[in-house]
């Protein structure tokens, strides 16, 4: 009787801790377009480049949990061996060449491993392949606008994306979104009206510079369909808090009626080519 309320705490103390596991787990998962409550990792990447920045910084923290754990190593060794009551009579070596040798190879071979795939993200990221989609982001104090080029697709029509408190996720959501295709190139142009933004987007794995009389450009292509948020991360004023970004992602089909929707919904531009030439 005794063994079998024994084993019934065991397996009911084993549940409770799984079932605290598995809510830790889904309180410190990332979010999919979306900050969670108690993340503890980034955003769910939805592009290449954001899944490979993802797997260089898992890697970099564990490289630097091994370098942590060998310096720890090293420390507590030496407390050990080489304090006064195991070793009353110290040492009097200066030089140990292997080691010296060995102090400065291996910290060398470690930033050239580190600086290799590195190099390989920071190629990936300014590459300059044939865009499919060019849409211009102009920062304000404090919202965002877009300009979509004419294009034998549709497109020549600007609009403004402003905070819309009344959505959810609360303070991220805007009243209109910049829709682009999946599995498309899409080079984003940025540029600022008044002072220095920054227009960021965790999912998709890039963050750009919105600098006044500068126009930068970067590029993405999302492998999955959704809406993805984002925020202004630089800090431009008194409402740099309330500069949400909403990207929805969708099929070729429903952006090629989105287009054909924007020309009515939205202002149409001059002659609908105020976008810099990009390949």
């Amino acid at each position: 009787m005794r063994t079998t309320q024994a084993q019934r705490r065991f397996s009911s103390g084993l549940a409770a801790v799984s079932g605290l596991l598995v809510s830790c787990h889904s309180a410190f998962a990332a979010g999919i377009g979306q900050p969670e409550p108690w993340q503890m990792g980034r955003q769910v990447g939805v592009t290449e480049n954001a899944r490979d920045i993802h797997s260089f910084e898992v890697g970099l923290h564990w490289l630097s949990l091994v370098i942590s754990v060998f310096v720890l190593g090293l420390i507590l060794w030496c407390i050990f061996r080489f304090n006064e009551k195991t070793n009353p009579t110290p040492s009097k070596t200066t030089h140990n060449t292997m080691i010296e040798v060995a102090w400065t190879i291996v910290p060398v071979l470690i930033l050239v491993a580190v600086a290799i795939p590195s190099f390989r993200l920071l190629r990936t990221q300014l590459a300059d392949p044939k865009a499919d989609v060019i849409v211009k982001v102009i920062g304000h104090a404090w919202y965002w606008s877009y300009e979509y080029p004419q294009t034998d697709k549709g497109g020549g029509f600007t609009f403004d994306a402003n905070l819309d408190e009344s959505k959810e996720p609360k303070l991220l959501a805007t009243d209109n979104e910049m829709v682009v295709p999946v599995n498309k190139v899409v080079k984003v142009q940025v540029t600022s009206a008044d002072v220095i933004h920054s227009w960021g987007m965790p999912s998709l794995g890039f963050t750009t510079d919105a600098v006044p009389g500068r126009l930068n450009q970067t590029w993405f292509k999302a492998d999955r369909e959704g809406t993805y948020h984002g925020q202004c991360r630089e800090l431009c004023g008194t409402r740099h808090a309330y500069m949400p970004i909403t990207v929805r992602v969708v099929s070729e089909e429903a952006y090629a009626q989105w287009l054909a929707e924007g020309k009515t919904k939205f202002a149409r531009l001059d002659d609908g080519s105020k976008l810099a030439d990009a390949r």
